[in-house]
C-alpha cells in the first residue's frame, strides 16, 4: 500500500492528512496559530508558526498511523493564497507575512491600475486588487524601504513550506495567479508587467504546473518531521484550486461552494473566461491547461467565528467542557428561528469585500435591530448574510454563462445540514457534499499522486476516489422568502458605500 500526505496551510491552522492510495483518510491532524492585526484592516502571520504547525502535523499523522514513512509516495501542498513572504539573500525571513485578508495596500492597487491600464486585466485576467501579492509587495516598498532593499526572494504561504521541506524556491500556476504578476492566459510570469511596476523578476520563484514534482524532502526536514529524505513534493495548489480538485470540480458545469474563513464559489472553465467588471477572479486551475473563475466573500466563516468568539464565550466554554461543538449549538438555535431573523440583516464585510464590490472600505453591518432580537437572531443574521454574499458570487458566474449542474459544498460551514439547506434554498440548485471531507488536503494529495505516477490524471483520480452524498434540494417556498430579504441585502451596500469611505477617512 502506498500513501500520500496533503498539507493545507490555512488562516487559522495547518491541517495535515495522510491518505491511502485509494483516497481513504488514514490519519488527520491540525495545529493552529494566531492572526496578528497591528491595525484595523491589517492581517499578518509568522511563517515560522506555519512551519511549526506543519512539523507537528506530519509527526502526528505518522505517529497515529504507525506506517513506514518509506511508503509515502508523495506530498502535496495547499494553502491560503496571496500572502507575501519575503526572504533575504540568505533565505531568512525579513518580516511577518502580510496575508490574504489584509487591506492596507489599497493605494498601491490604485497605482498598479493607473500604471498598467487595460494591460492589468489582459495579462493577469483580474483588476488590480489590494488583496493580491503585488500590491502588498509595493506597500512594503513604499512604507518599509529598508526591508524591501534586502528582499531577494518572495514566496506564497504554501511555497514557504515547500522551501522548508525541500530547500527549493518554487510555486505553481494556480497560486501564482493570485499574485498579479503572472500572465494567466500564458501560465508564466509576465516580464512586461514586472517592468512596468519596477519589480525585479529575479525575486520570483520558478513556476510549474500543479502536479509537477518541484522538489524532494531534504535531510534537515526529514530529521525534523520523520519523513524519509527524498520523498517527492508536488507543486500543489492554492487552497481554492486544491479544494476544487478535492471536490471534483475539474470539468465543465462543475461548481463548488467552500465555506471556510473566506467563502468561495468556484467554477471550472476550459479557457480564461474574464469578467470585464472585475467582480470575480479568473485564475489558472490546478488541472493542467485549464482555468477557473471564483467569487470570494472575504469574511465568511471568519464572520461567524468573530461572532462566536465575542458573543458565545460562556457557551463555548460549556461546550468544550462537555466535548460538544459550539457551532452545532449555534446552528441548533438558528434553525428554530424564522427565515430573515425577524427582519435582521447582516453585511459580512468585516475585512472589506471582494465579490461583487471590491471595496476594502466596506465594513460589517447589522441592519434592522429591534428589542425583539436575541443573540440567536444575530447569529442567524450572520449566517444568512454570509449566504447572501455567496449568492452574489454564484449569480455573477451564471451571468457569465456558467450553468451549474449542481453545487458541491465544502469547508466547515458545509458540515451543517441546515446551512446546506439554506444554500440550496438561496441557490435554487441541488447541493451535495462528498464522502471524503478533506478538501484542499485531498486535492493536494491527488496532485502529488499524479506527479509521482500513482494516478494517470486528475479526472481518473477524482472518478475513482470521490463520491457525492447528502443531496439537498431547494424548497421553493423558502426560496421566495429569502428572495425578499436578499433584495434588501443587495440594496444596503449601495446605500452605505459612500459612508464606508467617509468612515475609513476618520481615523
Amino acid at each position: 500500500m502506498k500513501y500520500l500526505i496533503g498539507i493545507d496551510i490555512g488562516t487559522s491552522g495547518t491541517k495535515t492528512v495522510l491518505f491511502d492510495q485509494f483516497g481513504g483518510i488514514v490519519a488527520s491532524s491540525i495545529f493552529g496559530y494566531e492572526l496578528i492585526q497591528p491595525k484595523n484592516g491589517w492581517a499578518e502571520q509568522d511563517p515560522l508558526q506555519w512551519w511549526k504547525a506543519t512539523v507537528l502535523g506530519i509527526k502526528d499523522v505518522l505517529n497515529q498511523s504507525k506506517i513506514n514513512p518509506q511508503d509515502i509516495a508523495g506530498i502535496g501542498l495547499s494553502g491560503q493564497m496571496h500572502g507575501l513572504v519575503m526572504l533575504d539573500s540568505s533565505k531568512n525571513l525579513l518580516r511577518n507575512s502580510i496575508i490574504w485578508c489584509d487591506g492596507r495596500s489599497d493605494l498601491q492597487a490604485k497605482k498598479i491600475a493607473e500604471k498598467c491600464g487595460n494591460k492589468i486585466i489582459e495579462i493577469t485576467a483580474n483588476p488590480a486588487m489590494p488583496a493580491f501579492t503585488a500590491a502588498k509587495l509595493l506597500w512594503v516598498k513604499d512604507n518599509e524601504p529598508d526591508i524591501y532593499k534586502q528582499c531577494a526572494h518572495i514566496l506564497l504561504p504554501k511555497d514557504y513550506i515547500r522551501f522548508k521541506l525541500t530547500g527549493v524556491l518554487a510555486t505553481e500556476v494556480s497560486d501564482a495567479s493570485g499574485m498579479q504578476l503572472l500572465d494567466v492566459p500564458k501560465r508564466t510570469w509576465s516580464g512586461e508587467l514586472c517592468e512596468i511596476l519596477g519589480i525585479d523578476t529575479k525575486i520570483l520563484p520558478e513556476v510549474y504546473e500543479s502536479s509537477y514534482i518541484s522538489g524532494y524532502v531534504n535531510a534537515q526536514a526529514a530529521e525534523e518531521t520523520g519523513l524519509c529524505k527524498g520523498t517527492p513534493v508536488a507543486g500543489g495548489a492554492g487552497d481554492q484550486a486544491a479544494s476544487a480538485v478535492g471536490n471534483g470540480i475539474i470539468d465543465k458545469g462543475r461548481v463548488s461552494d467552500t465555506l471556510g474563513s473566506s467563502g468561495v464559489v468556484f467554477a471550472h472553465t476550459q479557457e480564461p473566461l474574464i469578467d470585464k467588471l472585475g467582480r470575480v477572479h479568473t485564475f489558472c486551475h490546478a488541472v493542467e491547461g485549464q482555468w477557473h473563475v471564483m467569487g470570494v466573500t472575504q469574511g465568511a466563516g471568519l464572520s461567524l467565528k468573530w461572532f462566536k468568539d465575542n458573543f458565545y464565550q460562556t457557551e463555548a466554554k460549556q461546550a468544550a467542557d462537555k466535548k460538544l461543538n459550539i457551532y452545532d449549538i449555534i446552528m441548533d438555535q438558528v434553525q428554530k428561528l424564522k427565515i430573515g431573523a425577524d427582519n435582521l440583516i447582516f453585511l459580512p464585510y468585516l475585512m472589506g469585500e471582494r465579490t461583487p464590490h471590491l471595496d476594502t472600505n466596506a465594513r460589517g453591518v447589522f441592519f434592522g435591530i429591534s428589542a425583539i432580537h436575541t443573540k440567536a437572531h444575530f447569529a442567524r443574521a450572520v449566517i444568512e448574510g454570509i449566504t447572501y454574499s455567496q449568492r452574489d458570487c454564484l449569480n455573477i458566474l451564471i451571468d457569465m454563462g456558467i450553468e451549474p449542474e449542481y453545487i458541491v459544498a465544502g469547508g466547515g460551514g458545509a458540515k451543517s445540514p441546515y446551512w446546506r439547506k439554506m444554500l440550496a434554498d438561496n441557490f435554487k440548485c441541488d447541493v451535495y457534499t462528498l464522502q471524503q471531507d478533506a478538501g484542499g488536503c485531498l486535492g493536494a494529495a491527488i496532485l502529488s499522486g499524479i506527479g509521482t505516477g500513482l494516478y494517470k490524471d486528475v479526472k481518473t483520480a477524482c472518478e475513482n476516489i470521490l463520491k457525492l452524498e447528502n443531496k439537498t434540494t431547494p424548497d421553493m417556498a423558502a426560496s421566495q422568502i429569502y428572495d425578499q430579504y436578499y433584495k434588501i441585502y443587495k440594496a444596503l451596500y449601495d446605500d452605505l458605500k459612500y459612508r464606508f469611505k467617509i468612515l475609513s477617512e476618520v481615523g
